[in-house]
Protein backbone atom coordinates (compact mmCIF):
# COMPACT_ATOMS: atom_id res chain seq x y z
CA UNK A 1 0.00 0.00 0.00
CA UNK A 2 1.26 3.40 -0.85
CA UNK A 3 -0.28 7.29 -0.66
CA UNK A 4 1.95 9.24 -3.06
CA UNK A 5 0.52 13.00 -3.15
CA UNK A 6 2.09 15.99 -4.61
CA UNK A 7 0.72 19.66 -3.77
CA UNK A 8 1.72 22.97 -5.81
CA UNK A 9 1.32 25.66 -3.43
CA UNK A 10 1.31 29.57 -3.49
CA UNK A 11 3.72 31.22 -0.70
CA UNK A 12 0.95 32.24 0.95
CA UNK A 13 0.89 31.70 5.15
CA UNK A 14 -2.30 29.97 4.90
CA UNK A 15 -0.99 27.09 2.97
CA UNK A 16 0.99 25.61 5.40
CA UNK A 17 -2.17 25.12 7.88
CA UNK A 18 -3.87 23.46 4.73
CA UNK A 19 -1.53 21.32 3.84
CA UNK A 20 -0.83 20.36 7.29
CA UNK A 21 -4.50 20.08 7.94
CA UNK A 22 -4.33 17.58 4.74
CA UNK A 23 -1.62 15.19 5.99
CA UNK A 24 -3.15 15.15 9.83
CA UNK A 25 -6.17 13.33 8.09
CA UNK A 26 -4.88 11.27 5.79
CA UNK A 27 -2.48 10.10 9.06
CA UNK A 28 -5.17 9.49 10.88
CA UNK A 29 -7.54 8.15 8.26
CA UNK A 30 -4.12 4.67 8.29
CA UNK A 31 -4.92 5.04 11.75
CA UNK A 32 -1.49 6.80 12.91
CA UNK A 33 -0.89 7.64 16.54
CA UNK A 34 -1.94 10.94 17.65
CA UNK A 35 1.66 11.48 18.88
CA UNK A 36 3.34 9.94 15.33
CA UNK A 37 1.05 12.43 13.73
CA UNK A 38 1.28 16.05 15.33
CA UNK A 39 5.63 15.07 15.37
CA UNK A 40 4.71 15.10 11.99
CA UNK A 41 2.50 18.29 11.33
CA UNK A 42 5.06 20.39 13.63
CA UNK A 43 8.08 19.72 11.16
CA UNK A 44 5.74 19.92 8.22
CA UNK A 45 4.54 23.40 9.34
CA UNK A 46 8.44 24.35 10.17
CA UNK A 47 9.51 23.17 6.62
CA UNK A 48 6.85 24.93 5.31
CA UNK A 49 7.12 28.10 7.67
CA UNK A 50 10.82 27.96 6.08
CA UNK A 51 9.68 27.99 2.49
CA UNK A 52 7.75 31.14 3.06
CA UNK A 53 10.14 32.87 4.43
CA UNK A 54 13.04 32.28 2.73
CA UNK A 55 11.79 31.35 -1.19
CA UNK A 56 11.72 34.38 -3.70
CA UNK A 57 8.32 36.16 -3.13
CA UNK A 58 6.59 34.97 -6.81
CA UNK A 59 7.92 30.88 -6.14
CA UNK A 60 5.32 28.45 -5.63
CA UNK A 61 6.23 25.40 -3.54
CA UNK A 62 5.12 22.09 -3.99
CA UNK A 63 4.53 19.45 -1.28
CA UNK A 64 4.69 15.75 -1.51
CA UNK A 65 3.18 13.04 0.81
CA UNK A 66 4.36 9.39 0.87
CA UNK A 67 2.88 7.30 3.32
CA UNK A 68 3.14 3.52 3.31
CA UNK A 69 2.84 0.74 5.87
CA UNK A 70 6.05 1.60 7.35
CA UNK A 71 6.84 5.39 6.97
CA UNK A 72 5.71 8.95 6.22
CA UNK A 73 8.05 10.77 3.68
CA UNK A 74 7.62 13.99 2.88
CA UNK A 75 9.54 16.57 0.09
CA UNK A 76 9.39 20.51 0.43
CA UNK A 77 10.31 21.94 -2.69
CA UNK A 78 10.45 25.21 -3.46
CA UNK A 79 12.81 27.20 -6.58
CA UNK A 80 14.44 29.65 -4.85
CA UNK A 81 17.94 30.90 -4.97
CA UNK A 82 19.06 27.93 -2.49
CA UNK A 83 21.33 28.22 0.30
CA UNK A 84 24.61 26.34 1.84
CA UNK A 85 22.49 23.18 3.71
CA UNK A 86 25.24 21.94 5.01
CA UNK A 87 25.87 25.03 7.16
CA UNK A 88 22.38 23.63 9.10
CA UNK A 89 23.98 20.53 10.57
CA UNK A 90 24.91 20.85 14.00
CA UNK A 91 23.84 24.35 14.17
CA UNK A 92 21.56 25.10 17.52
CA UNK A 93 20.43 28.97 17.74
CA UNK A 94 21.51 30.73 20.82
CA UNK A 95 18.80 30.69 22.83
CA UNK A 96 18.05 34.48 22.99
CA UNK A 97 17.32 34.36 18.79
CA UNK A 98 13.89 35.44 18.33
CA UNK A 99 14.86 32.86 14.85
CA UNK A 100 16.50 29.83 13.76
CA UNK A 101 14.75 26.92 15.55
CA UNK A 102 12.90 25.38 12.76
CA UNK A 103 15.93 22.92 11.88
CA UNK A 104 16.51 21.66 14.75
CA UNK A 105 13.15 21.11 15.78
CA UNK A 106 12.54 19.28 12.25
CA UNK A 107 15.35 17.17 13.47
CA UNK A 108 14.35 16.74 17.12
CA UNK A 109 10.74 15.23 15.47
CA UNK A 110 11.52 13.28 12.59
CA UNK A 111 14.13 10.09 12.18
CA UNK A 112 15.44 11.95 9.43
CA UNK A 113 15.62 15.42 7.49
CA UNK A 114 17.86 16.40 4.62
CA UNK A 115 18.16 19.36 2.41
CA UNK A 116 19.21 19.61 -1.26
CA UNK A 117 19.73 22.53 -2.01
CA UNK A 118 21.67 24.66 -5.34
CA UNK A 119 21.04 27.87 -7.01
CA UNK A 120 19.91 26.54 -9.73
CA UNK A 121 17.70 23.91 -8.82
CA UNK A 122 15.76 25.55 -5.02
CA UNK A 123 16.09 23.67 -1.83
CA UNK A 124 14.04 20.53 -1.23
CA UNK A 125 13.54 19.50 2.73
CA UNK A 126 13.39 15.82 3.12
CA UNK A 127 11.46 15.02 5.66
CA UNK A 128 11.00 10.84 7.24
CA UNK A 129 9.37 9.45 10.27
CA UNK A 130 8.81 5.40 10.87
CA UNK A 131 5.02 5.14 12.09
CA UNK A 132 3.27 4.43 15.11
CA UNK A 133 -0.02 3.06 14.39
CA UNK A 134 -2.72 2.19 16.55
CA UNK A 135 -4.38 -0.99 17.27
CA UNK A 136 -7.18 -2.26 14.93
CA UNK A 137 -6.25 1.05 12.48
CA UNK A 138 -5.92 0.57 8.64
CA UNK A 139 -1.94 0.29 8.23
CA UNK A 140 -2.62 -2.17 11.55
CA UNK A 141 -5.48 -4.40 9.24
CA UNK A 142 -2.49 -4.14 6.22
CA UNK A 143 0.20 -5.38 8.21
CA UNK A 144 -1.41 -8.17 9.71
CA UNK A 145 -2.58 -9.34 5.76
CA UNK A 146 -1.25 -12.68 5.48
CA UNK A 147 -0.92 -10.73 1.53
CA UNK A 148 1.39 -7.74 3.66
CA UNK A 149 4.90 -7.68 2.29
CA UNK A 150 7.12 -8.88 4.66
CA UNK A 151 10.15 -6.98 5.78
CA UNK A 152 13.44 -8.77 6.30
CA UNK A 153 13.67 -9.56 9.74
CA UNK A 154 9.81 -11.02 9.55
CA UNK A 155 9.57 -14.51 9.91
CA UNK A 156 7.53 -16.04 7.14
Amino acid sequence: MLLDVAVCLPQEAETVGLIRSIVKHGLRSFGVSEECIDDICLALSEAGTNVIEHAALDDEYEVRVQIDEQQCTISVKNTGNGFDASALHGAIPDPSSPRGRGVAIMRTLMDRVDFDSGEETGTIVHLVKMLTIEPGGLLDRVRRSPHAPRTPLEPG
